[in-house]
Formats: structure tokens, sequence, C-alpha cells
């Protein structure tokens, strides 16, 4: 995809993001910022247990709770189309496809004024004060007749700092407008008591404090907003004015709900976009039920799994397998004609350990597996522009891949894929460097990890180096035309076609 990481760890290699990517399948967020905290799940590359865990909890409770996860894209749904309308803001910069929260947070900033009208408020409220008890003495003949001078001393005021009211005027109706437009998300997630789901509840709790909700600020908006519409009666509002300064003390208070709304405002997005993210991975196993939660094995390295498919395949046309790393086969040879399967065995464990880092139900029957920093080699390139061949492109993914090895000993594990080593070289050099760069890796005892290769040399290494075993796929010649059956079997590869 066009945002994608070129040096990320796994991202492209496995299909993560993209066109025809697991984010594409899993993505129901109608929000920028909803698809992009689902994205970051996916692609993080030091998954937490603590985290893991409270997001399959979570995930757990919204795959039950199929009407509150359809109700809430639908309010999401209804919130983007207004977005979309190019009446929303006037002529202020925002995207009109999703709603993005750092927009209107940059113009809550950008409208936030460092001198406040505070003061000015209070001056204007003494001389109005005076002036009336002024011209009541003054009409008695009870004082010399100094009104005129205190009342044009008001005007003035009010005339100089006149900016800040017409200002204020055009402010408060565009956040009742963007207000307005959310609440309905925002008043279904406050009336939403999440029984039964204490997770879930906690995610909800910006929007079930009673003193702060985002409904109790809209209703303050449109109190202000009422108030200063008053200017659409001139004669009433140049007769309001002239007694008391009305403009400048809801202009005032609209600025401190400002300041109020913009610590809060994010609060509740965050809560939102999680939600979103949340109901992705929530509807991704409502649709799945034979997808199972992964457990999460802290005591050794180790990479277990019952019937592993690949979430990308059509149920129809997908073969899972039975496989495991760990103690006895901490590197496996997996050797293959072409089309039998490698690469996307590779890929199978590749977005399982995704899905599984971020909370999310897995292809598998049963999987267990340590906390890993994965690590794949499988989509390298060359590159015209910057004078890399396919062969240097790789030996630099190689090197970013053992020095990530390397590190593992401080840090959690490394799972690594790797397809095709050294496949831009020579047979020699490449069975020399292979043979090298696999020892390397057998000597980490904190790394697991598969290489496909084509190189049935390699296979006699199960023999030379402690740790490595030899897995295949197979294919069968019959009529002039080969057949697959996708099935991992243990030992090197005895066909080739």
């Amino acid at each position: 995809s066009a945002d994608s990481q070129p040096n990320h760890p796994f991202e492209t290699d496995i299909d993560v993001t993209g066109e025809r990517s697991l984010h594409r399948l899993l993505d129901t967020s109608v929000t920028k910022e909803g698809s992009r905290r689902l994205t970051s799940w996916l692609l993080g590359s030091t998954p937490n247990h603590e985290v893991i865990a409270k997001r399959q909890a979570l995930v757990g409770e919204l795959s039950r709770l199929s009407l509150f996860r359809d109700k809430l894209h639908l309010y999401a749904a209804i919130v983007s189309e207004q977005d979309a309308d190019k009446r929303e803001f006037k002529s202020r910069v925002i995207n009109r496809e999703r709603w993005d929260s750092s927009t209107l947070i940059a113009w809550l900033d950008h409208a936030a004024t460092t001198d406040s009208l505070r003061n000015v408020v209070i001056l204007l409220a003494i001389i109005a004060a005076t002036n009336l008890p002024l011209f009541v003495l003054a009409i008695l003949d009870l004082i010399p007749q100094i009104w005129p001078i205190t009342f044009l001393i008001y005007v003035a005021i009010m005339i100089r700092k006149q900016n800040r009211i017409a200002r204020a005027w055009g402010e408060v109706q565009d956040l009742e407008n963007t207000l307005r437009r959310f609440g309905a998300v925002f008043k279904y997630l406050e009336s939403r008591r999440c029984a039964g789901a204490k997770e879930l509840e906690q995610v909800c709790a910006p929007f079930l404090d009673t003193r702060k909700r985002p409904s109790a600020e809209l209703w303050k908006i449109e109190r202000i907003a009422a108030a200063l519409g008053l200017r659409t009666n001139a004669l009433l509002w140049l007769v309001i004015n002239a007694l008391v300064p009305w403009d400048f003390f809801f202009s005032y208070r609209l600025e401190r709900l400002k300041s109020e709304i913009k610590e809060l405002l994010p609060r509740w997005l965050d809560a939102w976009y999680e939600l979103e993210a949340l109901n992705s991975l929530a509807n991704f196993a409502w649709l799945n039920p034979h997808y199972s939660f992964p457990e999460v094995i802290k005591d050794q390295t180790a990479f277990v799994a019952q019937r592993l498919g690949h979430p990308l395949i059509k149920p129809q046309n997908k073969v899972c397998n039975d496989f495991q790393l760990g103690q006895d086969g901490r590197v496996v040879i997996l050797t293959g004609s072409n089309m039998a399967g490698k690469s996307t065995f590779l890929r199978s464990i590749g977005l399982n350990v995704c899905l599984a880092n971020a909370g999310a139900p897995v292809n598998a029957e049963r999987l267990q597996l340590s906390l890993f920093r994965l690590f794949t080699c499988i989509k390298v390139s060359d590159s015209v522009q910057d004078g890399l061949s396919y062969f240097y492109a790789e030996v630099r993914r190689l090197k970013l891949l053992l020095k990530a090895v390397q590190e593992s000993n401080e840090q959690m594990p490394v799972l690594f894929l790797i397809d095709e080593i050294f496949r831009g070289t020579n047979n020699r050099e490449r069975h020399i460097g292979s043979e090298a760069f696999i020892r390397a890796l057998a000597e980490q005892e904190n790394t697991i990890g598969l290489i496909a290769t084509h190189d049935l040399e390699l296979t006699s290494l199960e023999t030379k180096i402690a740790g490595i075993k030899n897995f295949h796929f197979r294919e069968e010649v019959g009529d002039g035309r080969m057949v697959f059956d996708y099935l991992l079997r243990p030992g090197p590869c005895p066909t080739t076609n």
C-alpha cells in the first residue's frame, strides 16, 4: 500500500496491509483513526501479554453483542456521511472523506486565545452596574450629568473588542454543529450500560461520567448559542447590550467551555476509535466461530498449532496443517517444488502471529505461542533508483534479521520466516551463504523460525546442526498435470517437478 513502511519487520512480506490484505479483511471502521488503530495493532512488533489478554476479553465480549456492534457501526457511518457534507465547518480545511480528530482538536487549539475576556467582562459589568444609578440620580438632579461619559466609555470598550464577539458567534455555531453531528454516537455510548461486560464498560467509561458527558457539554453549547443568537433581533440586542455586557459574558463562557471540551474530546474520541478497532476484531471472531483465541506460553520459546490455516484463503480452498516449533526443532528447513505451498505456509504462520499479537482469534483449532518479535524476508525487491540489485537488497534484509536475532537474548524471542534464501546469486555461493546463515540462526537459543528453499542440499544440515528439522510439501504428477495436496510432511522433499 502507499502508506506501508518499507523497513517494517513483516508488514509487506505477509500482506498485513494493502488492497488484498489482512487489514482489509478485518477493517470495519468508518473513521481514519479507527482504521489506523487497527493497523497499529496488527503491525505491533513488541507484543504485551497483558494487552493481548485484555483485548481478547474485549473481543470476546463484543463478539456476543452483535446489536451493540451494529448500532455503533451504523452511527459511525452516519457521522462519516455527514462529515462529507461541504457545508460543515464552512471554509475550514478538513478531510471530507473521513472525520479526523486531529482536525477538530487543532481547530480548538487555534481558536483558543491567550488573552481572556475575563477582565473585560468584569470591567464592563462594573461600568454597567454604575450606569443605571448614575442615570437615575441625574434625572432626579441629585448629581451632575456624568452618566453619558461612563456610558461612552462602556460603548468604546465594547466596540474595541467587538471582533472577539463576532468570532465567538461563528465559533459557537461550528462547535455546536460538530458535536451535534457526533451526538448520535456519543449518546448511544452514554446510554449503553454494558451490563455483564466489565472490560467493555472500562472502555466506555469516558461516556459514563455524569458530570462530563458529551450530551451535557452539548447542552451547555446550545445555551450559549441561544444566548449569542440574540443578535438576530437587532433592536432587542441593542437594548440588552446597552444595559449589560450580554455578548461579552457569553463569549467568555464559550472560551471556558472550549478549554473544557479540548480536554474532554480526546478521551471521547480515543474511546470511540478503540471501540471501532475492537469492533473489527469482534466482527471477525463472530464471522469465524471455528477460529480460536491463542494461548500465550511464558516459560518457553515455542509455536504449537493444530489445523493452522491462512486467514485470507477461501474456506473451500483452504488446507490446514498441524505444526510446531520449539526446543527439539527450532529451525525448520522447508522444501518443496514450485506452487507446492511453501510461501503460503510461511504467510499463514506470520498472519496468525499478527492476529494473536493484536488480541484476535486465529485461524487454528488450537494455537500456543510465545510472545514473538516477528521478522520476515519474503518479498524482497531490487531498486533501480537506489542502485540496489536483488541480491544486495536481500543481503541487507537478512542482515537486519540477524541483528534482530542477536538482540533477542535481551528482548523477547524472534520468530523468523525466510522464503528462498539467497535466490539472487549462483548455486555455489547460495549454498555456502545459506549454510552459514542458517548456522548463525541455529546458534541463537532464543530464536525459532522457518526457511523455505529449493536447495535440497541444505536438508543435510539436520544431521550436522542441533535444532534443525526438515519439512516439505510435495506434488503428484499424473496424466500430464501436477496435483498438490498442500499437506505438510516431515523430512526433506523426495520429489521435484
